[in-house]
């Protein structure tokens, strides 16, 4: 078990990587409206509501999760008479957290984590804290972009293991995880192989984002709609209007969607 909650921690923070680094370049979806990234990526961290999401796993319901801003949580503080400041994120930036539980397959616990991002006023990443865990076992991660570091922090029934990696280090995510968790043959039958990050100035892969339209229940909605192919597999999110979550479709069969929402 504690190996294999190191592992999810370790490609969760490593797929959150991939996405903060390559986030930054996106090509036009045909059939669709395109529009800028920067659009969506700014309503989704000024979404003023919490995104409450069921996670499926090859149809079948495994967990929930909430995302939410720290933009909306100051919002909701406000009075229903008092507009919102403009510069509501240009005093500290901006934050987003996610909680849930998840039970995939195999495991007979459920895997709780508890993350948070935070960005400055120019909506570039700043800080990383991520906690999973499952049964008596806890996973920490902590990244700070200024000092180019991750601390991990594994706890397996009163035994503790503590590691500090660099970003260099992280481009090939393989030897991070045979030197904290040994072959990987021998926790995953036929071994697990992540490919290494792209180095700075290799191309970038190419996203596209663009307004569409889905049904939720009995309705038709205008969202906006990302894409891209990483890794050979297609990961896409539909975003309301108001940069709430509506859908997320990841490899692996897994999905997250809110409540009445028609499979894409």
């Amino acid at each position: 078990m504690s190996a294999r909650l190191t592992f999810l921690a370790i490609a969760a923070f490593w797929v959150t990587m991939n996405v903060l680094l390559w986030r930054e370049e996106f090509a036009a979806r045909a059939g669709a409206t395109p529009v800028p990234f920067d659009l969506v990526w700014k309503k989704i961290l000024t979404a003023p509501e919490a995104s409450s999401l069921d996670i499926y796993q090859g149809g079948k319901h495994a967990g929930y999760c909430e995302f939410s801003t720290s933009i909306g949580q100051q919002m909701a503080e406000l009075d229903d008479e008092k507009l919102p400041s403009e510069n509501l994120a240009a005093r500290a930036g901006y934050q987003v957290n996610l909680t849930g539980n998840f039970a995939p397959s195999g495991l007979t616990n459920h895997i709780k984590f508890n993350g948070r991002l935070r960005f400055d006023n120019l909506r570039q990443w700043r800080e990383l804290d991520l906690k999973i865990t499952a049964h008596q076992t806890t996973v920490e991660i902590q990244s700070l972009a200024a000092q180019r570091t991750l601390h991990l922090k594994i706890t397996d029934d009163g035994a503790v293991v503590e590691r500090v990696l660099t970003f260099a280090e992280l481009q090939n995510p393989n030897t991070i995880i045979r030197t904290v968790l040994g072959d990987t043959g021998k926790i995953f039958p036929g071994g697990f192989e992540l490919p290494e990050l792209a180095p700075a100035g290799a191309p970038k892969i190419q996203w596209t984002a663009c307004r569409t339209r889905i049904r939720i229940g009995a309705e038709t909605v205008p969202v906006y709609r990302l894409e891209t192919v990483a890794l050979g597999y297609t990961v896409s999110a539909d975003i309301s209007t108001i940069g709430e979550i509506l859908r997320v479709a990841l490899p692996g069969n897994l999905s997250a969607r809110i409540n009445g929402l028609n499979q894409p």
